[in-house]
């Protein structure tokens, strides 16, 4: 009996032994979020100008920090709002994981957002404003600000009084409204003595009817008028353009919004007397950044300001101006 319990025992202890040699399961974990391979659609107005490849550059860059890939996509000219809608619901449809875009038009794109929020993609919206708040946050200049910027420089390099003329940019652009209001805000309240003659022509999205409109207001009101401001690249391109062409340079003063190397020359050519630049590159940068984070998990400000900055033939050599408006742009 004893040898028989003994025998038991030892069966017994051989068979605990060869389970506690058994290598555990590891616990299965979900992944971390953090760790995927997120797809972004980044979607400017348009594509040509020198501003939307800054922009591009800094996506691009904020992608390749944070391991993510991004599709760069949009409309060629900026009055193309269907072309613009149709690319926001491609992305859609093809389930990107978030989408940052610069509508093109406050009221047109925001029906788009909608539908992509409601397919749980968060949508950044970055340079121009919507008329909506399903968006998970706004990187932007403070562009109202930008306008009253402009109207000071205006105002200094005509000496506080004479009349001057605005060209607009193109009806629905949320980001050159607030510009052009604040630019007619900060003379009506500040420069009672500066005239504005004419306020309500608009330039359209390209240079050459940018041009056109410029040759148009200036044969008007050439004789009239000591300065003239543009709330944009293209018209600010458009309207020197005409100066030029109409040998009104060095007589009328011109002040302009946005700087590429067209204009920088026609600063140090005497022709642009004040350019009120933003911060692109950042501006890209920081509306993947802030994507990225949302997907994270993370709630970021629902408005996020960039730099502004005024460029002047006495510091656009300077190091901090280079950097606003030469930033590296090979290969976009």
């Amino acid at each position: 009996m004893r040898l028989w319990t003994t025998l038991i025992l030892a069966s017994l202890l051989m068979i605990g032994c060869s389970r506690s040699k058994t290598p555990a399961a590891k616990p299965t974990t979900p992944a971390d979020p953090r760790e995927k391979a997120y797809e972004l659609a980044v979607i400017p107005k348009g594509t040509s100008h020198n501003f939307w490849k800054a922009i591009h550059a800094g996506a691009d860059a904020a992608a390749k920090e944070l391991g993510v890939t991004i599709t760069w996509i949009g409309p060629e000219l900026e009055n193309d709002r269907k072309q613009q809608i149709d690319v926001v619901q491609n992305m859609i449809s093809k389930g990107v994981d978030a989408i940052v875009l610069a509508p093109l038009d406050d009221e047109a794109l925001a029906t788009p957002v909608k539908n992509a929020v409601q397919r749980n993609i968060p949508v950044v919206i970055i340079d121009s404003g919507l008329k909506s708040d399903l968006y998970t946050s706004f990187v932007a200049t403070d562009n109202f600000e930008g306008g009253r910027l402009g109207a000071k420089r205006l105002a200094e390099v005509i000496g506080g009084k004479g009349s001057v003329i605005m060209l607009r940019y193109n009806p629905g652009s949320a980001s050159t409204h607030n510009r052009e209001e604040g630019f007619l805000k900060e003379l009506e309240e500040n420069f009672p003595d500066i005239t504005v003659l004419s306020e309500n022509q608009y330039a359209g999205a390209t240079i050459e009817g940018s041009m056109q409109a410029a040759q148009n207001l200036l044969n008007k009101y050439a004789g009239d008028i000591q300065g003239v401001f543009t709330p944009n690249e293209s018209s600010t391109v458009g309207m020197l353009r005409a100066m030029q062409n109409g040998n009104h340079v060095g007589r009328i003063r011109h002040i302009g919004f946005d700087c590429s190397g067209s204009l920088e020359e026609g600063m140090r050519a005497g022709a642009i007397q004040g350019l009120v630049v933003q911060d692109p590159y950042n501006m890209g940068y920081q509306g993947v950044q802030v994507a990225v984070a949302t997907l994270k998990g993370e709630t970021p400000a629902k408005r996020i300001p960039t730099r502004l900055a005024v460029v002047t033939p006495d510091n656009i050599d300077s190091d901090e101006i280079q950097a606003l408006i030469a930033p590296e742009l090979a290969g976009f």
